[in-house]
């Protein structure tokens, strides 16, 4: 019964072929995002998520797309394009072009995409966290049954609105995730150097909020996990909080090229062997889904991919000088003398 049972919580060799090339296009669009930003055709600041791939796989992968609610910070491509954003609208939101998702007026840090039920992509830390309580309080008003995903990162679990949206969270019975995404680093920071504390899965206790950590780099436990949580939040209607372990591979942005002043090269060589996109080919292999030939053919169709979305939204327009005063909350205007 034990075995048959584990065999039932296996996905399907074509959900896990899915899985990798879900992290492998994250991997090389994110790389791609990169090659934009040194070539000076993205603008203001960027944070890529190579690395972290299995984690938001794995969460995309478990909720009602394009109905529950999903809100993070400024390292948000992924989730945008796992939630079924057109990946050429990203790339030249990137790129500040006409076409992206904001019109090219947010940039890397501000994807936005409600109709798949992506409300952002912040810039600033932790001030999302309530927005997304926010979206979860929507859903407890109407009576409905959707769930909000609150990401942030490591360093934005210090921040005071935080607290007051985690005691705000339970004292409602908003059905609402927080997921802290421990990358290790605040942006140059490691974490016992800004956490007094650096369990930071119990920030949720003392709200009576349940609370755990979990492994980030492992993305067919992660998916499991997400599940999990999700289900039960979902059925109970309450708030959790969960910290994922994972590993960033590139600089906090894109223009962080001193890593070494608080990491060392022997432990990012450490931590690639923790490689979540690595460590799901062995698992393909290993069970007969894929051979290398295959996982090459994969990965080369990806890279095109990537490249023709590249190519398109850099032959893309900027947004008209005269574009820049739409969309706001003001008439204010040159004209009116202001």
């Amino acid at each position: 019964m034990a075995k048959q049972a584990e065999k039932k919580n296996l996905e399907s060799p074509a959900e896990l072929e899915q899985y990798y090339r879900d992290m492998l296009f994250i991997r090389h669009f994110e790389e791609k995002c990169n090659v934009a930003y040194r070539q000076g055709k993205a603008g203001g600041y960027m944070h890529v998520y190579i690395g972290m791939e299995a984690l938001a796989v794995g969460w995309m992968h478990s909720i009602k797309k394009a109905h529950d609610y999903v809100i993070t910070a400024y390292r948000d491509h992924a989730h945008a394009l796992l939630l079924g954003t057109d990946p050429v609208a990203v790339m030249a939101e990137i790129m500040g072009r006409k076409a992206g998702t904001a019109g090219g007026k947010g940039g890397s840090m501000h994807i936005y995409d409600p109709k798949n039920g992506f409300y952002g992509g912040w810039g600033i830390v932790g001030g999302h966290i309530p927005l997304g309580a926010g979206l979860a309080f929507a859903s407890r008003y109407r009576g409905d049954d959707k769930v909000t995903l609150n990401f942030m990162g490591d360093g934005a679990a210090n921040q005071g609105v935080v607290y007051e949206t985690l005691n705000m969270a339970a004292l409602y019975e908003l059905p609402c995730i927080f997921i802290i995404e421990n990358n290790e680093f605040a942006m140059g920071t490691r974490l016992e150097y800004h956490a007094a504390d650096t369990e930071l899965w119990k920030r949720g206790t003392p709200f009576g909020i349940k609370s755990e950590r979990i492994d980030g780099m492992d993305v067919l436990q992660m998916k499991k996990d997400a599940q999990r949580i999700i289900d039960w939040v979902r059925k109970e209607g309450k708030p959790y909080l969960v910290e994922i372990m994972t590993y960033r591979y590139a600089g906090h942005g894109a223009a962080d090229n001193d890593r070494q002043l608080y990491r060392t090269k022997e432990e990012e060589a450490e931590n690639l062997k923790r490689d979540p996109v690595e460590k799901l080919k062995h698992i393909l292999i290993e069970r007969n889904i894929a051979n290398e030939e295959k996982l090459e053919a994969i990965e080369a169709e990806i890279l095109e991919r990537v490249e023709k979305i590249y190519e398109e939204a850099d032959a893309s327009p900027h947004p008209d000088v005269d574009e820049v005063y739409d969309n706001i909350y003001t008439d204010m205007t040159p004209e009116k003398g202001h």
